[in-house]
């Protein structure tokens, strides 16, 4: 299996994602730089955490009108997976991909720490190394997680089974108190209707060995592998 990362100036988990990659693929992916007009042949395409442009006009704004973009936007409609994290998430909205918007944290303050996450809805290709009622433990870095949209298109979420995580507890309860970012309905990521992109703000690539404090990232990325073979 072959993979790409986008690579924005400003990307800084791009290496992260690499390695992680790596680890699953047993092979580098591909690293694509944002000016790029042509995407290498790939069978997932994932756009890394940062601060992509420095985060100027809004998070993701910017480059999501990078030459780069415009062929991931069209790998997508052709039915390749899209990962995309963080900055990532954000760069998806901000180029269509995914519906809503991140916003600034409900406590106007970045947030480092690990959250619990409830698996959502089932979608084999992402998340069916999980079962239905797993709770994963995702490290997560962020101003701008707070996911928003508007009433109907959140009730369109709900009803097609788009919504991928949502922050919880350890025991797995959907909770305000276990919502870090002030996110919709807890939302901690996205599917696009067809379900080949995936938008969250928690880094799986952040553990994904018991040397970086937890496997529940590995288990992640080992499973999009084996579904894309």
């Amino acid at each position: 299996m072959k993979a790409a990362v986008i690579v924005f100036p400003g990307s800084n988990c791009d290496r992260d994602l690499k390695v992680a990659l790596a680890a699953a693929t047993g092979r580098d992916p591909d690293m694509v730089w944002h000016g790029d007009s042509e995407m290498p042949p790939t069978d997932l395409i994932a756009i890394p955490g940062g601060y992509s442009y420095g985060d100027y006009l809004r998070p993701g704004a910017m480059a999501a009108t990078s030459p780069i973009m415009r062929e991931v936007v069209k790998k997508a409609a052709a039915g390749t997976p899209v990962l995309a994290i963080c900055n990532g998430f954000q760069v998806v909205t901000e180029a269509g991909l995914l519906p809503g918007a991140l916003l600034r944290n409900a406590n106007q303050k970045f947030i480092c720490r690990d959250v619990y996450l409830k698996i959502a809805a089932k979608n084999d290709l992402f998340v069916g190394g999980y079962g239905d009622q797993d709770v994963v433990r995702f490290p997560i870095a962020h101003m701008d997680g707070n996911f928003f949209t508007d009433p109907d298109t959140l009730a369109e979420l709900q009803d097609n089974n788009q919504i991928a995580f949502r922050y919880a507890t350890a025991e797995g309860e959907v909770t305000e108190a276990a919502n870090p970012n002030g996110s919709l309905d807890n939302i901690a990521g996205i599917y696009n209707k067809a379900g080949n992109v995936l938008g969250l703000m928690p880094h799986p690539e952040r553990l994904i060995s018991e040397e970086l404090g937890g496997t529940d990232g590995r288990r992640f990325f080992d499973h999009l592998v084996t579904s894309i073979l």
